[in-house]
């Protein structure tokens, strides 16, 4: 059975999510000058690790879920099931972080009318009771997909790709919280460089697109300006 329609898209719910950012008691969303670990000077930080409020993960799981049904549009549906090559079936958390945010979004999916399964992994096996390293749905056979906050220089996504097919899983996609469109050490930036490597599709909720979008809707046009100079700096075609 189809599920119910959703009342905003996915391009919607990513300019609210940035609003509640800039918005929040929380500092997740700021405009000014940061240092970066590469030492960029950046114009802008999002910092995903202070949605650490129920108001706040709901919304941040929200958006995710309305970008993954961008993406998947039958992921959840019965007719998908066995039939559709492409549909996730499983969402994967990578500790730590990805622990909680596959949780919510599966909620979230749910709550729209798409169940499905989550898992997730410990970091140390675990030697009695069920044992094993991975908690939830089983892997095996299933097709999967990656969720994690902020792919930085993709270390991890590496990692819970290789611990995912080690499960017997079958990756189809990955699903990150960001995606700063700028160039790493090469002329691609850490997205691309994954997708090329790892031969899969990369969605981000929130681009620096998108940022410059809102910006540009709220009259900040100072702060356009700053975004539109450093991407061209350091900026990758999308």
């Amino acid at each position: 059975m189809a599920a119910p329609a959703t009342s905003t898209t996915a391009a919607d719910s990513t300019q609210d999510l940035i609003t509640l950012s800039f918005s929040s008691n929380q500092p997740i969303l700021q405009f000014g000058t940061f240092t970066l670990k590469s030492g960029r000077q950046s114009p802008y930080f999002f910092n995903f690790g202070l949605f650490n409020t129920g108001k706040l993960l709901n919304a941040l799981a929200v958006s995710f879920a309305d970008a993954i049904l961008a993406k998947y549009p039958n992921i959840g549906l019965e007719s998908s099931n066995g039939g559709d090559d492409c549909s996730p079936e499983i969402l994967f958390g990578p500790a730590y972080k990805g622990i909680p945010l596959c949780a919510c979004v599966a909620n979230e999916l749910a709550r729209k009318g798409r169940d499905i399964g989550f898992s997730y992994n410990r970091k140390e096996a675990k030697a009695h009771g069920e044992g094993g390293s991975i908690v939830g749905a089983p892997l095996s056979g299933k097709r999967v997909l990656i969720i994690d906050d902020v792919i930085t220089k993709g270390t991890a996504i590496r990692e819970a790709h290789g611990i995912v097919s080690k499960e017997g899983g079958q990756i189809v996609g990955i699903v990150s919280a960001l995606d700063r469109q700028e160039r790493g050490n090469g002329e691609r930036s850490t997205v691309q460089e994954v997708e090329e490597d790892l031969g899969l599709p990369v969605t981000s909720v929130v681009k620096m697109s998108d940022i410059i979008t809102w910006l540009d809707r709220q009259g900040r046009h100072g702060d356009v300006q700053r975004l539109e100079e450093y991407r061209k700096e350091y900026g990758v075609q999308a």
